[in-house]
């Protein structure tokens, strides 16, 4: 792993608004850089709550709103949006919801009028520049996007997620307002919430972990740790809320230079293959990757158990054990054949999730294609 004199690059969007009520922050700072065409990215509940923003009241710009955005985006998905974008030339595009729409937000600031396509930006560092502004205002807290440069789209033609990164997709403003979450039920809280924690721990346990970001990925288990089962249970407790919000950005602070690992990898294909929303699918496969690695990385195994407010061990049945007794807690649906995957796709679907070797490669411990289909056969 690399050593604190190793190098690292951190990206932040220009200005970080966090707290409740900092939503107001947004017309102001549209007002002071004259911008007249904004574009919204949501989903179609945020889409229904547009009037949150502020604008255009006293800020004289015309607001389009697409807010269509799909749970896990697909190829369609973005090419309506995009065309959207081409159509209307925003000068401000405003991703509202959770990572799905953050993520589309991202793309659609950098790809219409570029002459690029979306396959011609896979990767890291294609994307030639962009012309728009780019808020990010998250709506749940899991993902982090509002603070990070990647962008994960569906291809439905492999059922594979291309990931986009490029430092012209960060945001130039980022409001983070915890209020916007209250109406997260609890089944989606307790995902998203395992979902950020996820990203810090497969951070804080990755080849390429690093002291900068071991700070962001600890404090962010342990906010986990200590506010998800409150907002859980009480959906209007402000300062759990909070909690995760910045549990959450924590998390997208780590995926940048570092990234995720085994445990989204193998998570993918639940999503890309049978639809199950992305913060179920990381809470149902964290404790078989954590437990899996535990004996490449076990004294930060310990620290996570510890910072989740378990009992700290390096054995991995005692760390299957223990974590997924913490999201059964949180009412984290923990069965595979429960959620309508059928058990002769499990084949495939370790075939794919092997294949993912941006992550995969960055494991502490090497995972087999015959291991990821062991971990979804205990699962199911």
């Amino acid at each position: 792993m690399p050593e604190l004199h190793s190098p690292i690059e951190l990206l932040r969007p220009a200005r970080i608004e966090f707290g409740s009520g900092t939503l107001s922050a947004l017309a102001p700072w549209v007002a002071e850089r004259g911008l007249k065409r904004v574009l919204v990215v949501a989903d179609a509940f945020n889409a229904g709550r547009v009037g949150l923003l502020g604008l255009p009241g006293e800020v004289p710009c015309e607001v389009t709103v697409f807010g269509e955005v799909k749970p896990e985006p697909d190829l369609p998905n973005l090419e309506k949006v995009l065309a959207m974008a081409e159509a209307l030339k925003p000068d401000l595009v405003i991703g509202y919801g959770g990572g799905s729409a953050m993520d589309l937000a991202k793309l659609v600031a950098v790809l219409p009028g570029s002459g690029q396509t979306l396959h011609e930006v896979v990767g890291p560092e294609k994307v030639r520049g962009r012309k728009a502004a780019l808020v990010q205002i998250p709506t749940t807290a899991g993902t982090g996007s509002e603070g990070g440069t990647r962008s994960l789209v569906t291809d439905p033609a492999t059922q594979n997620k291309l990931a986009v990164q490029s430092r012209h997709m960060l945001a130039d403003f980022a409001v983070v307002d915890p209020d916007l979450t209250m109406t997260v039920p609890p089944a989606v809280t307790a995902a998203t919430g395992v979902d950020a924690m996820a990203h810090c721990t497969e951070a804080f346990t990755s080849k390429k972990a690093h002291p900068i970001i071991d700070l962001y990925a600890l404090e962010g288990i342990r906010l986990v740790g200590r506010y998800l089962g409150r907002a859980v249970k009480d959906g209007s407790d402000k300062e759990a809320r909070a909690g995760l919000a910045l549990a959450s950005m924590y998390g997208g602070f780590c995926l940048g230079p570092v990234n995720t690992t085994a445990g989204h990898a193998v998570a993918y294909p639940l999503g890309t293959r049978h639809h199950i929303p992305h913060g179920l699918a990381c809470a149902l496969i964290f404790p078989h990757t954590l437990a899996h690695n535990a004996p490449a990385v076990p004294e930060k195994t310990a620290l996570v158990l510890e910072a989740l407010g378990l009992s700290a061990s390096t054995d991995p049945k005692a760390v299957l054990e223990g974590t997924h007794a913490f999201c059964e807690r949180l009412g984290v649906e923990m069965k595979l054949s429960r959620l309508n995957v059928p058990r002769d796709d499990l084949g495939t679907m370790a075939t794919e999730a092997h294949a993912i070797r941006r992550l995969l490669d960055n494991n502490p411990r090497d995972l087999s294609r015959d291991e990821i289909l062991a971990m979804y056969e205990e699962a199911y």
